[in-house]
């Protein structure tokens, strides 16, 4: 029996990952036994290179990723992984063990990072190992689509399990003699395989999955659970950020302080003169005395970072028309993933512009948009992801800044200028 894990075993969503920087999940995972896991874009984006260099430093399994390097000409392997695994059955069969995370250049290029395209990696490994493997096992934190791509031009791969885009194969999928096998997401479910060797050859696989559910639990598996997230919170209520001398709340639907608050902090931090936010990524507001990194976590749980976007002022009025166009429409948007781990998109907020619909113009500090003038904005990595706002990812120059989330940004602002003393 082998046992992997195949990405996305955290989120810094939890106060007990955020509070440990991951460390509890290592506990976690040691605890179960894997034979090798491969990382999902939770443990290398929504980590800094530092704490992702050093997520696995007590980890008693091996991170197989053959496609993250350290240096730009790709010859270092990221530190704490390998490139492959070989084990081998009791029988003698040699079983070769790949893993990839998905390669988003823009996010990790930005961390000193540099993944590899998954159309390089894999024949570049295949061609290394060929002939000292019998079975080859491929670990993808890549997605459903890719992982098809794979099984139809790659058949030197036998078994692929999938993970990242959240999909679930009840009895796994048989693409080109490949078998590709994905157990959904959260845990609801937990995949298994069964491989029958003859002669060091597969003569038949299976995939299926067991719904977590339906699995037999222990009388305190519930308390366990409560006690780690009553854990992460009291790790995080110890760390005091600022004292606020009034209420800032939120509100979905208008302008609000907290929203107000947010901008200018974003504003500081990026050292731009406008920025964008949208009220859904405040689970709550702030209250009056002290604030703690607890509270700023439990408003802002996103794993998300700021983003410079560089437009001429045409793209930057045609930017803004999309939003107001969307505006309506998001107020009440259950969004979902994109980093977001809110319910509603809310509200769309603007500092250092504005918008007068009647007349169509876009004012930057109370003067129009010149069209062919360069403006800078500050906005969240988050809005180059998701598809209401084409125009950043087609005419923007955009520069992600590591390694602070949202809530680190705004817990700086406070600090400084609400201080404790």
């Amino acid at each position: 029996m082998l046992t992997f894990d195949i990405g996305d075993a955290m989120d810094r969503a939890h106060p007990l990952t955020e509070a440990t920087a991951g460390q509890a999940n290592i506990e976690m995972l040691n605890a179960i036994g894997y034979d090798a896991a491969t990382i999902g874009n939770n443990e290398g984006i929504g980590n800094s290179p530092h704490v992702l260099r050093h997520l696995y430093d007590h980890a008693n399994f091996p991170v197989v990723l053959g496609n993250l390097f350290s240096d730009k000409a790709q010859q270092k392997l990221a530190p704490f992984a390998i490139d492959h695994l070989l084990l081998h059955s009791a029988g003698g069969t040699r079983i070769l063990v790949l893993g990839y995370t998905a390669p988003f250049l823009t996010t990790y290029h930005a961390q000193g990072w540099y993944p590899e395209l998954i159309g390089e990696a894999l024949p570049r490994q295949l061609h290394a190992y060929a002939g000292q493997y019998d079975v080859c096992i491929l670990l993808s934190h890549l997605g459903i689509e890719m992982d098809r791509y794979i099984a139809a031009h790659y058949p030197q791969v036998d078994v692929i399990l999938g993970a990242h885009t959240h999909h679930l194969l009840p009895t796994g999928e048989m693409d080109n003699g490949v078998l590709l096998g994905a157990a959904g997401k959260w845990g609801e479910h937990m995949g298994e395989m069964a491989l029958k060797l003859k002669d060091h050859h597969i003569v038949s696989k299976k995939a299926w999955v067991y719904d977590t559910p339906d699995l037999s639990s222990a009388p305190g598996d519930a308390a366990q659970i409560q006690g780690w997230a009553d854990e992460g919170h009291h790790l995080l209520q110890q760390h005091q950020i600022a004292r606020l001398p009034k209420d800032f709340p939120i509100d979905y639907n208008h302008p609000s302080p907290m929203l107000d608050l947010a901008l200018k902090a974003l504003m500081a931090y990026t050292g731009t003169e406008a920025a964008v936010l949208n009220a859904g990524l405040f689970l709550t507001g702030l209250h009056a005395g002290i604030v703690t990194a607890d509270d700023l976590h439990t408003q802002m749980p996103h794993p998300m970072h700021a983003m410079k976007v560089t437009l001429k002022g045409t793209d930057l009025w045609r930017l803004v028309r999309e939003m107001e166009k969307n505006r309506g429409f998001l107020r009440r948007f259950p969004l979902k993933g994109m980093s977001f781990r809110g319910k509603i998109f809310g509200t769309i907020g603007y500092a250092g512009m504005r918008y007068d619909a009647a007349t169509r113009t876009l004012f930057w500090h109370d003067q129009p948009v010149d069209p062919e003038r360069t403006y800078t904005i500050a906005v969240l990595d988050h809005y180059l992801f998701i598809p209401f706002f084409p125009t950043i990812e087609i005419m923007g120059d955009n520069q992600i800044l590591f390694p602070d989330f949202l809530r680190q940004i705004v817990g700086q602002y406070l600090a400084e200028r609400y201080p404790l003393k």
